[in-house]
């Protein structure tokens, strides 16, 4: 299938997305955490954008997700908002934002749909189930998670890879079904075995969207950043770097600073002239 540039397409909608899953389309999922990143993932004909609370380890500098709070969620998802993707626009629900209540996690929520938002992710197998029930029951649709759930990087004692072993596996395995159940349109299959990633694709009906979870999934996800190298340091070992940007932006900025040191920008080209 060729891919329409963004301008010629129209939004994609959940209908839309499921009916590519079940003819057999691999699904594409990016982060974007701005205009600039929504722009050029839009630009690139991605399916889905998942505003993600991976903007705090990213973007802001902390060591991981957990002080990513609703206000710093808002303001980075209006920011990709308002360039009106024609991809599926998700909105990741951060920490303690579905933790505490039924009633908080609907607000919430609510709140990211009101900003344009078409559904919500949120971490978490069965004991997000009364959550999940509840945005379903509110008309929000939601895209689950299960493996390596950021999240829970305390409890999990790291970034560490999950379902590992039999007892882990299953639990996941009945996990998908019933976040599948309880209406999620897909999950996002994150740190576990490929086997495994496999193995729950071939047991749910909606799309498995994976990363770090082998090529058995209905479709993959990457952060924005990594996919173009834009950070600098090694990489996950389920990244594979397409650009390297960092390097690339350094370059570019470092000669443009040199210019300007040694007086050759700006020049001529750059300059305006007073009327005659």
């Amino acid at each position: 299938m060729s891919h329409l540039p963004a301008d010629s397409r129209s939004r994609v909608t959940l209908p839309q997305l499921h009916g590519w899953h079940h003819a057999g389309r691999k699904l594409v999922m990016v982060t974007a955490y701005d205009s600039v990143t929504a722009r050029i993932a839009d630009a690139a004909g991605v399916d889905i954008i998942l505003v993600g609370d991976s903007v705090g380890n990213v973007c802001l500098g902390f060591e991981n997700t957990l002080p990513v709070s609703m206000a710093m969620m808002n303001h980075h998802f209006e920011a990709v908002a308002r360039t009106q993707p024609t991809a599926l626009l998700v909105a990741d629900m951060p920490y303690l934002s579905f933790h505490l209540s039924i009633e908080d996690t609907i607000r919430n929520a609510g709140s990211f749909v009101q900003r344009g938002a078409q559904a919500v992710k949120l971490e978490g197998g069965a004991k997000r189930l009364p959550m999940i029930h509840a945005l379903i029951d509110a008309e929000i649709p939601v895209m689950g998670h299960l493996g390596l759930t950021p999240q829970s990087v305390n409890p999990m004692g790291g970034f560490k890879v999950q379902g590992k072993h039999k007892a882990d596996a299953l639990r996941l395995v009945e996990d998908a079904q019933r976040l599948q159940d309880a209406g999620c349109f897909s999950m996002v299959l994150e740190g576990i075995p490929a086997e495994l990633a496999a193995k729950v694709t071939e047991t749910v009906q909606i799309p498995t969207i994976g990363i770090g979870a082998g090529p058995h999934c209905s479709g993959q996800v990457l952060v924005f950043h990594d996919v173009l190298g834009l950070l600098p340091g090694s990489s996950p070992k389920f990244v594979r770097r397409y650009a390297q940007g960092f390097d690339d932006l350094t370059g570019a900025l470092t000669r443009w600073a040199g210019d300007v040191r040694d007086g050759g920008f700006p020049d001529d080209r750059e300059s305006y002239k007073a009327a005659r």
